[in-house]
């Protein structure tokens, strides 16, 4: 058994992730994590599992040490086989089951890792994943043979997650006419996000869909979108649509080639929601979302309102708020009226339809939304830097974000899903944007060459 177990905090802001073969992200530690959750899933009374993993090639691997790990706490397994994240929040709740997807989302392929969901299709609390991992170091046995659980593959799972997209939009929407071109970043989405599209009656250019264990995300999907905006302006389509590795998150392309990001998209759903009385009250979107889109936002009664940063925090704020809209800028968005998750198939949709109904093209639909200049970087981590360092640094970097300006908004952490720190800086003023972070880049840059050195 790994050696780590007894000292190392395991789950970030998204579940477990990180490099494949170093802890935790090894089999021995994912068999000790099935039996360790089966058990005290037991004793919450939840006996079923159901089990999916995007299309990165250890998926197998800790897939079965999962499977093996569950049924020797009697778990009985449903296993998906290649599924997007919500389709799994999806069945859980159908099947009243628990939920496992191996993934490592946007990560490349020599990332992995786990997300889990309770029988309601939400994400483990933070008092659940701490109790996981408090147990992680008790010697715990196999239950009796007699007792193991049972293993089982849904066959129908992607037809019943098909249907499922379908129904949030049935029976008003017919997409017959409408081409467009679909990135499945070779990840989850790359056999049910055409087969959705295409029985609505879209025709569909397909990118990014022939996994091969280690092409995920890779120059592709939600995180890289020059191809998708080559090839939707070189065929003219109507509009292009991109998911990351696992499925949960949706960046769109409009017919002039322009990006749609997750604030986009929110704004185009809001705005629409709004004037037919659907909202449900106000938009939930995190530091990270523009300062633009909660000005047009509130500038049209619109609350809006700043949760951390994870799919997870913006449901617990909607829920708390009893709100149904939110999401992120990277494009996951919950519409809590249809999903438990970000769902990228869902949102799509959801944009299409108000594309139908209003018959305009995807860049009217945004065009009344004004956002400030803003940009992102990421700087990579070295691979030992530890807690103590990582604490050191963060207050350095809380000191920096102090220093914005007025109508300049910094935001400086440290990821919770990649060895990075990720730096974003907003300004009504494009060069400045450029300047501030370059100067922040620098500063960051010396930082970690002292802590180092």
């Amino acid at each position: 058994m790994d050696n780590e177990l007894n000292s190392m905090k395991v789950f970030g802001t998204d579940g477990i992730r990180g490099r494949v073969g170093e802890f935790p992200i090894t089999p021995g530690f994912f068999l000790q994590l099935g039996l360790v959750t089966g058990y005290l899933f037991a004793e919450m009374g939840y006996r079923r599992i159901i089990i999916s993993k995007d299309t990165r090639i250890s998926g197998y691997i800790f897939e079965s040490a999962l499977e093996a790990g569950f049924t020797s706490a009697s778990i009985d397994v449903l296993l998906l086989g290649p599924m997007p994240t919500p389709a799994v929040a999806y069945l859980a709740r159908t099947f009243n089951a628990c939920g496992a997807i191996v993934s490592a989302s946007h990560n490349p392929y020599y990332d992995n890792g786990v997300k889990f969901f309770t029988p309601e299709g939400i994400k483990l609390s933070h008092m659940m994943e701490r109790k996981i991992e408090q147990s992680m170091n008790k010697n715990l046995s196999m239950v009796a043979s007699n007792q193991l659980g049972k293993v089982h593959r849904m066959n129908d799972a992607a037809g019943r997650y098909i249907e499922h997209c379908k129904s949030t939009v049935l029976p008003e929407l017919n997409l017959s006419g409408i081409h467009l071109v679909l990135d499945a970043a070779n990840g989850a989405n790359y056999h049910v996000g055409p087969d959705v599209f295409r029985e609505l009656g879209a025709t569909v250019t397909l990118i990014g869909a022939q996994p091969n264990g280690l092409n995920i995300n890779e120059n592709c999907g939600a995180t890289y979108l020059y191809p998708l905006q080559k090839k939707v302006k070189a065929l003219g389509a109507d509009l292009g649509i991109a998911f990351d590795g696992d499925g949960d998150r949706v960046v769109m392309i409009d017919e002039k080639g322009t990006i749609l990001d997750g604030d986009d998209i929110l704004f185009i759903i809001a705005m629409y929601r709004k004037r037919h009385d659907l909202l449900g009250g106000g938009v939930v979107g995190t530091c990270m979302s523009n300062l633009g889109l909660e000005e047009t936002l509130v500038a049209h009664n619109i609350p809006f309102y700043r949760a951390g940063i994870g799919d997870r925090y913006i449901n617990e704020a909607l829920m708390s708020k009893k709100w149904l809209l939110g999401g992120e800028p990277s494009g996951h968005i919950i519409c809590r009226h249809l999903t438990t998750t970000g769902d990228g198939i869902v949102v799509a949709l959801q944009v299409l339809f108000i594309m139908m109904k209003k018959n305009q093209p995807l860049s009217m639909l945004r065009k009344s939304l004004l956002k400030y200049p803003q940009k992102t970087v990421n700087i990579p981590l070295p691979s030992h830097y530890g807690v103590l360092e990582k604490n050191n640094l963060n207050i350095a970097l809380r000191q920096i974000e102090k220093q914005s300006q007025a109508k300049e908004r910094i935001v400086i952490r440290l990821s919770g899903t990649e060895p990075v720190i990720r730096i974003m800086v907003e300004n009504s003023n494009d060069q400045t944007v450029t300047v501030q972070l370059k100067k922040i880049v620098a500063l960051i840059g010396n930082l970690i060459h002292e802590s180092i050195h």
